[in-house]
């Protein structure tokens, strides 16, 4: 055993070395050039925040190699001797939260601030923003904490009469307790009235990683919802939609004519837009005008890229072809698996969540038999299905933010993403994190019983007083598959036609 608890030490060194690397790759590819050697501080929260959040997904998988470590123990306490992950998990997320709620807005604040000012009254300007939030939060946590910081358990008081140790075992369906007389045991025969709750308080740790809790599950539902459906749909719909072959000069000449016309549009109403701003005309309007004008340039972007893929220049142009056509048969073949591992997860939340007594425990048990087949195995679907539900919620994001003008869009792009749009969905992603091992570690609380993750998320987020009756009734179980649902339908009716002219760029057949 304690082989296996270095080799696991050792192996979480490294994936933590690993995350960091992915991290920094991450930020340098896909950083805007005009945020090259600048915005430094951003770009360490960026980082760090990512980091947090690879690692808070790989921590279940963790978790579970964790409790194995010690399963085959002949002695009291060797689960003493692995790691001690209730107090990493609790580490991990209370940077979470700190994270998310403080030191991206200070982020934010200062990236978005007014260049014309100095450092200082930057600065300034941040704290004054992120102070006053931390101060309402704080008074929130607190009232919240000593009103209704505790949670209430279901116990039952059972009380049972003495007989002589037996000679002989002999358990049978008809006789499952010691005692030549007993047929049913005390546990069964209690009355209603021996169920009573016991009540103690959290402690603050938890309490604060169950309202985060809280505030990711319902972005978890929302966006997780539409995102697990639009992101397999989407990369099917867009090898659809594809361009089926090279167009020729003089179509490429007109649909580039209307491009341009569409961005000298955009260049006026922008500029409109930030002479209001200099006036000081900042107002709903306003800030409804600049997310239309945001939504129209992305759409202008994405038929600029459509426009260059169906008619490649240069002397490498068939290659270019070539490789177009690659792409949109690797999204077909990703958006079959894709939709393969979506029903999969519906599927599993009917049966294994929403159906009581569970009819199966599917999933789980599929990650136990190939524990069995090889010993990571197991762990390396299950961190796969983890990692999926984090990547829906962020499709589910994007989808949402170009359909809806009230939702500000943070588009992530290869080589021109701004360190606010960068900061904004590391946000997003660590809020998320958190409600995705919640939901991972109940729709496959048989594969990871007994872990630390599930003693957190699963006893003291289920029993907290207030909050408890979202879990019970499953809420977010429910109103994901409901959106889940409507997702599906929405893209079967709808998803798989081309979109109607509407002065943007429409591939001509």
């Amino acid at each position: 055993m304690g082989d296996f608890n270095l080799a696991l030490v050792i192996v979480a060194i490294v994936v933590c070395v690993i995350v960091f690397i992915s991290s920094i790759y991450l930020l340098v590819n896909y950083q805007h050039p005009d945020d090259a050697n600048q915005a430094y501080f951003p770009k360490f929260v960026v980082v760090f925040g990512l980091s947090i959040a690879m690692i808070s997904i790989l921590m279940l998988p963790a978790d579970v190699a964790n409790r194995h470590a010690c399963r085959h123990a002949v002695y009291n306490g060797a689960c003493n001797l692995t790691l001690p992950m209730k107090s990493l998990w609790l580490v991990v997320y209370i940077v979470d939260a700190i994270l998310v709620f403080f030191v991206i807005p200070f982020a934010m604040f200062f990236y978005e601030g007014d260049q014309d000012k100095s450092l200082g009254k930057r600065i300034k300007s941040s704290l004054l923003w992120v102070g006053s939030t931390a101060l309402v939060c704080a008074l929130v946590l607190g009232i919240l904490y000593g009103v209704i910081g505790k949670v209430d358990f279901s116990v039952r008081h059972l009380a049972s009469g003495t007989t002589s140790f037996p000679t002989s075992w002999q358990f049978t369906n008809d006789q499952p307790c010691i005692g030549n007389n007993a047929r049913q045991c005390s546990a069964f025969t209690a009355s209603v009235a021996s169920e009573k709750t016991w009540t103690m308080r959290t402690t603050f740790p938890e309490y604060i990683v169950a309202l985060a809790t809280i505030v990711g599950s319902v972005l978890f539902t929302i966006f997780g919802g539409i995102g697990i459906a639009c992101l397999p749909l989407g990369l099917i719909t867009a090898f659809i939609r594809r361009p089926k072959a090279v167009i020729t000069r003089s179509q490429y000449i007109k649909e580039a004519t209307e491009l341009g016309k569409k961005a000298r549009e955009l260049k006026k109403a922008a500029d409109g837009l930030r002479q209001e701003e200099k006036d000081g005309a900042k107002g709903r309007a306003w800030r409804k005008n600049v997310k239309a004008v945001e939504k129209e340039l992305l759409q202008l972007e994405e038929d600029v890229n459509l426009l260059e893929e169906a008619y490649p220049q240069g002397e490498k142009a068939e290659t270019a072809w070539a490789f177009t056509v690659l792409g949109y048969l690797a999204k077909f073949i990703l958006g079959i698996i894709g939709l393969i591992v979506s029903i999969a997860w519906i599927a599993h939340i009917i049966i294994y969540l929403l159906i009581d007594p569970p009819l199966s425990p599917f999933l789980n048990e599929v990650f136990i038999k190939l524990d069995d087949v090889w010993g990571l195995l197991g762990t390396a679907a299950f961190a796969f299905f983890c990692f999926y539900l984090l990547l829906a919620v962020i499709a589910g994001a994007m989808m949402l933010g170009l359909k809806l003008v009230f939702i500000t869009i943070h588009p992530m792009k290869w080589g021109a993403t701004l360190m606010n749009s960068f900061l904004f969905n590391v946000g997003l992603i660590l809020l998320s994190s958190i409600s995705v091992i919640q939901f991972c570690a109940t729709a496959f609380g048989y594969y990871a019983q007994a872990t630390a993750a599930q003693e957190i998320f699963g006893h003291t987020l289920q029993s907290l007083r207030g909050i408890k009756y979202l879990y019970k009734y499953n809420v977010f179980q429910i109103g994901f598959v409901i959106l889940a649902g409507l997702t599906f339908i929405y893209y079967i009716a709808f998803g798989w036609r081309r979109k109607k002219p509407s002065g943007r760029f429409q591939l001509s057949s």
